[in-house]
């Protein structure tokens, strides 16, 4: 999950285009919690798979790989495609799962739903006058698109470990620093600038919040890059130079997250290099202060 920690409906509704009230962002996380993508954790969400990490991405097919992969295990699907297969009506077929699985929902919800998640998972196909069927393509192409995926994701993380050095990547931790910036190195590939700047961005902010406990500096209340960074600074535990690249993490991070800025009148545009640049300064700040708060030579 982009979040890369616990997620609330309100946060998922805010940042997603596909879904445009916070009800309707809370039906969502219920599902992906059905399908085992995410479990409850109070009062939100967190990452329950680690298949969640190949949905971060604007790649379709990797994404339609995933959700056939999570169909084949989830209880409702397989029932409903059965009984499609042997009846061929998907209104049956979704009374009849309704009825085994003893469903709270009713039978046209639960067509519109695996409907919905079949054809996006093409694992389903209209066969016309609104019917459906089971598609021919084997399942076995849906395991090779996430092989490719995981092939694309182990040669992103040797790339970040690559620059960010053999003492920074043994320190960072690898669920919050460098997978999200492996992940943000894909984005900046496939061209999502502003998603490769808020995965690295929340690893810089991860990485900076750790680091604040190994170096006894108190961040009080201190929420985003720009403030976690000043007392290191006030601290005397880090440099102002090496805290000004940090500060051009945070004012970028900032540009592609909030929206319209009331300076300039409109929200920015994040170009596809500038997701590039983004994820190896971010590399190469994380270094340095790892070099710095080790007492070793200074490096930029």
């Amino acid at each position: 999950m982009v979040n890369n920690k616990r997620t609330t409906a309100t946060f998922a509704a805010d940042f997603s285009d596909n879904l445009p009230n916070v009800a309707q962002a809370a039906a969502a996380l219920e599902m992906a919690q059905d399908l085992g993508l995410v479990q409850k954790d109070g009062q939100g969400w967190i990452n329950g798979s680690p298949l969640s990490r190949f949905l971060s991405t604007s790649a379709q097919p990797q994404k339609a790989a995933v959700m056939r992969i999570v169909l084949e295990s989830y209880d409702a699907f397989t029932i409903f495609r059965q009984q499609l297969i042997a009846t061929g009506d998907a209104t049956r077929a979704a009374r009849h799962t309704r009825t085994v699985l003893d469903l709270d929902a009713h039978h046209e919800q639960i067509k519109d739903t695996l409907v919905g998640l079949g054809t996006y998972a093409q694992a389903l196909k209209t066969s016309g006058g609104g019917q459906y069927a089971p598609t021919d393509q084997p399942f076995a192409d849906a395991l090779a698109v996430l092989a490719k995926a995981c092939a694309d994701v182990a040669a992103a993380e040797a790339r970040i470990r690559e620059h960010l050095g053999q003492d920074a990547a043994d320190h960072a931790s690898k669920n919050d620093v460098i997978d999200p910036l492996a992940d943000a190195l894909i984005r900046a590939a496939t061209h999502d600038g502003r998603g490769a700047v808020l995965e690295a961005g929340n690893a810089v902010e991860s990485f900076i919040t750790a680091a604040a406990v190994g170096a006894n500096v108190a961040l009080g209340g201190a929420t985003g890059i720009n403030s976690k960074l000043q007392p290191f600074v006030t601290s005397h535990a880090l440099p102002v130079k090496i805290a000004s690249i940090g500060h051009y993490l945070g004012h970028v991070r900032n540009a592609a997250d909030h929206g319209v800025d009331q300076e300039v009148g409109a929200a920015w545009d994040i170009r596809d290099t500038t997701g590039i640049e983004y994820v190896f300064v971010a590399c190469s700040f994380i270094r340095a202060v790892t070099r710095r708060l080790a007492n070793q030579s200074p490096e930029i």
